[in-house]
């Protein structure tokens, strides 16, 4: 037992070591300020084009969501970081990121956007047109503000899977929480600060977790 206290809850090692965390979780901070409204705004725009009259517009939106969507984030991170070198493009770690996240979480985001505005009935657009508003009039300000309090739980589980999702900028070397945290872990042959990073992520994201759960009770009944 006091190994396992040793190797897992070194306070001491926390100590030393948070100063250096902190200054991953301000990284992973940013990049969350980064994508997750970069995520939203392209799901907004694939879920209007999946929903497009042209069947052209349609069939290339539900395409590209499939594919962001069924790829895994590393792989399309590993590919934007070390692929587009042989293109002649050479992102830095923060560009590889952004776009190989917004690229995924758009996808997820597109889906919640898309089952939003279809739970919306016929009904409600209709009643827009009868005022008077025209079809994208009725769409941002009587469907839209419906679809997404519908599907808010959802949009809300969605952005703690991006929060936690950033985790994997280590691989392209970007020193956000885990990577700092393992940054310590292997200067200190201790595995404290990966708890330490663990709890930081625990106490972000569970309010979150808390607020999506109500929301979904709330919109339940």
């Amino acid at each position: 037992m006091d190994a396992l206290v040793e190797q897992f809850f070194n306070l001491a090692i926390m100590e030393r070591g948070l100063p250096l965390v902190l200054m991953g979780l301000k990284q992973t901070a940013l990049l969350c300020l980064m994508v997750i409204p970069l995520g939203l705004a392209g799901g907004l725009a694939f879920a209007l084009l999946s929903l497009a009259r042209s069947r052209a517009i349609r069939w290339a939106a539900v395409v590209g969501i499939d594919c962001f969507r069924a790829v895994p984030p590393l792989v399309l991170l590993i590919f934007v970081y070390s692929g587009l070198p042989f293109a002649g493009i050479r992102p830095s770690a923060v560009t590889a990121v952004a776009v190989a996240f917004f690229l995924n979480t758009s996808s997820y985001y597109g889906e919640i956007y898309r089952a939003g505005i279809e739970s919306v009935g016929q009904g409600q657009w209709d009643a827009a047109a009868s005022t008077g508003l025209k079809g994208y009039q009725a769409l941002v300000y009587v469907v839209l503000p419906q679809a997404i309090r519908n599907v808010l739980p959802d949009l809300i589980s969605n952005t703690v899977e991006v929060v936690k999702l950033t985790s994997i900028a280590s691989v392209v070397a970007l020193p956000e929480l885990l990577y700092s945290a393992d940054m310590v872990r292997s200067l200190t042959s201790n595995s404290s600060p990966i708890v330490l990073a663990a709890a930081i992520y625990l106490v972000m994201l569970w309010p979150f977790v808390r607020l999506a759960s109500m929301l979904e009770r709330r919109i339940a009944t």
